[in-house]
């Protein structure tokens, strides 16, 4: 996985322009967590009375492809930022999550 680079997350939650935001993180392994983060954020406010929510992987992915758009921009290290699509997000997911529960 990616070292401490800066990762700037632009998401678009809808198909409206409005819903535009962006999000900037130290790293990547931060950005994922961001990411992951908002997945749960939306969990609580459809369950607003569980106290434990639970999802596994599959639906976290369900969250991402719905989302409008969603792009991580990576600094190179050589003054550039390098875009990544979401199947690139997927599979870092992926990749973190089970490095955090190994």
């Amino acid at each position: 996985m990616a070292g401490k680079k800066h990762t700037i997350v632009l998401l678009q939650e809808t198909a409206s322009q409005a819903t535009r935001t962006f999000s900037d993180f130290e790293t990547v392994q931060e950005a994922l967590n961001g990411i992951c983060q908002l997945y749960e954020q939306r969990l609580k406010a459809l369950n607003p009375g569980q106290r434990n929510i639970t999802y596994d992987i599959t639906e976290l992915y369900a969250f991402i492809d719905q989302l409008g758009d969603l792009c991580c921009m990576v600094y190179n290290g050589q003054g550039a930022y390098e875009p990544h699509n979401k199947q690139w997000v997927k599979d870092k997911v992926y990749h973190h999550l089970k490095k955090m529960a190994a």
